[in-house]
């Protein structure tokens, strides 16, 4: 009794926040949701560097970003895009490691089982040609998560030994549902300046620039700066 309890739940955004931004929520024996105006001062004080009118470099960004970071934890680095289509879905392998981790899963029939039972506990489902008939009949449920093997995204492999070959470290880049907006991880604090700038630059590359129509690059639980584009 009489002690404070803090914590911060990330992902709750509204109308007016720029993508990358998130709302915290402070518990001090009631609930009191800290907003636009009144973050909590370490946040503030990030704030400060970094001009919300202002487009900056990839190397300024991820300088400003690394600065601004408050987090005592490695934060991960987030890029966040609106983009001129809502239908991209593409794999990148990075130039350098995101330290995301993904679970990758080659089709089997213990695969079929729990698709049955409804249970999806794989990042990247691989298969195999002749194994696609079987995965048919789940098209509906693999294919809106974008699990559902296919060539674009290398996903569809000859054989189980190129499984082997897969690149679990690839990033999946693909707009939300219904939605022009692309989340994806670049990295992570610990990351040296020019490796978290090589891969924005793969990401932006990959999407083609004139697809882009605004970026913003964030930490966990900091403000975001805005990018330039061209």
């Amino acid at each position: 009794m009489g002690q404070t309890k803090t914590a911060v739940i990330e992902g709750q955004t509204d109308k007016n926040q720029t993508p990358g931004e998130t709302n915290e929520v402070e518990k001090t024996g009631r609930d009191r949701v800290v907003g636009q105006n009144g973050r909590g001062k370490k946040y503030q004080e990030a704030r400060k560097l970094v001009d919300k009118n202002k487009f900056y470099t990839i190397g300024k960004a991820v300088e400003l970003v690394k600065n601004m970071s408050y987090a005592k934890f490695d934060a991960t680095v987030e890029l966040h895009l609106v983009v001129k289509k809502d239908n991209i879905n593409l794999r990148l392998d990075m130039p350098h490691a995101t330290g995301k981790k993904i679970k990758v899963e080659l089709a089997n029939e213990n695969t079929i089982k729990k698709l049955k039972a409804g249970k999806i506990d794989f990042d990247v489902l691989l298969a195999t040609a002749d194994f696609m008939p079987k995965l048919v009949p789940f098209a509906k449920i693999l294919g809106p998560k974008g699990l559902l093997p296919n060539p674009k995204n290398q996903t569809l492999i000859k054989s189980e030994k190129d499984a082997d070959k897969f690149n679990a470290t690839a990033t999946e880049i693909k707009t939300e549902k219904k939605a022009p907006l692309i989340h994806t991880v670049v990295g992570k604090i610990k990351n040296t300046d020019n490796e978290l700038a090589e891969n924005i630059q793969a990401v932006f590359d990959a999407i083609g620039k004139k697809q882009i129509e605004k970026a913003y690059l964030t930490a966990s639980m900091s403000p975001s700066v805005k990018l330039e584009i061209s």
